[in-house]
This record gives C-alpha cells, sequence and structure tokens, in this order.
C-alpha cells in the first residue's frame, strides 16, 4: 500500500476488521471452554432471579434449564459464525479484495450488532429486567461491542476513492 488517504483507510478497515474477529473469536472460544461459569450468566438472566422479581415482569421469566441451554448454545454458534465471518472478512481485506471484504465486513458486524444489540441490550436488558442485576448484568459489556461493532462497520463503509481509481484510464 502507497503512503495515502485511501491506502491508510484501507489498512484501518483490514485492523479494525482483525481486532473485532480476534475479539469476538475470544469470546466465542471462552464460552466454550468455561461453558458452565458463563451458563450461569444465561440461566440468571433468562430466570430473572437477581432481578427485583416485580410481579408485573417475572412472568417473562424462562426458568426451563433446556430453553436456558438452548439459548446459550445459539450465542455460542452465533458467536462464531460472526467471528468466522469476520476472519474471512479480514483475509479478503489483506489480499485487497475489497468489495467482498466490505460486504462480509458488514455481514459480520451486523450479526454482532443483533446479538449484542438486540439479543443483550433489548432482550436481555429490558424484557429480562438484566438492568435490574447487579451480579448477572452485562449490559456495559454488550454495549462495548455493538459501539465497537458500529465503528468497524462505519469505516469499512466510508469512501475510500477506489470507484473513482477504477474509472481512470490507465
Amino acid at each position: 500500500m502507497t503512503n495515502n488517504p485511501r491506502s491508510t483507510l484501507l489498512l484501518a478497515s483490514t485492523v479494525l476488521t482483525a481486532v473485532l474477529a480476534l475479539y469476538i473469536a475470544l469470546v466465542a472460544l471462552g464460552n466454550i471452554t468455561d461453558f458452565d461459569n458463563n451458563q450461569q450468566y444465561v440461566h440468571h438472566v433468562l430466570a430473572m432471579d437477581t432481578t427485583f422479581k416485580d410481579d408485573d415482569l417475572m412472568w417473562r421469566a424462562i426458568t426451563s434449564k433446556g430453553l436456558q441451554d438452548t439459548a446459550y448454545v445459539a450465542i455460542i454458534v452465533w458467536e462464531t459464525a460472526a467471528a468466522l465471518v469476520l476472519i474471512w472478512a479480514t483475509w479478503l481485506w489483506i489480499r485487497r479484495q475489497h468489495a467482498p471484504a466490505r460486504r462480509f465486513t458488514t455481514y459480520g458486524t451486523l450479526m454482532l450488532m443483533l446479538l449484542f444489540g438486540a439479543g443483550f441490550l433489548a432482550i436481555g436488558g429490558e424484557w429480562f429486567a438484566m438492568w435490574q442485576s447487579e451480579d448477572w448484568n452485562g449490559l456495559d459489556a454488550a454495549t462495548r461491542v455493538l459501539l465497537f461493532s458500529g465503528v468497524v462497520l462505519i469505516v469499512a463503509h466510508l469512501p475510500s476513492g477506489e470507484a473513482a481509481d477504477a474509472k481512470r484510464p490507465q
């Protein structure tokens, strides 16, 4: 890459995508290798057993261990899939295949935004009142992942001038 704003932006897209891929791969690995401890987090959030136990909300609780375990495994599968998509996107950025790299970066970041935004912030935080729990509250971590994913998505979509370069006669 030459030292110009376009190549610097492409480098930033590559590095940010790689860092997010590494992060979510480590999160998934941690959930797989420390299955029992992280499983407890999902059980407590879904059971709502550390919330204020307001009768108007407790009907939302899921106390079935089978459903709780299914939700936890689904989270791990989703995290792993997102990590693989972002690893692939990183590889495409490195190979300077910018259009597919941008597309797969978009897929991976949106997967994380769905999981951490819709899943953890909206459903966990509000539906299951996770914000009420002092012990099993993952809202700060979910917000960090959501914001980091958003930054990566924005940087990957900043105009790099590639289209203008492609139209210029050689």
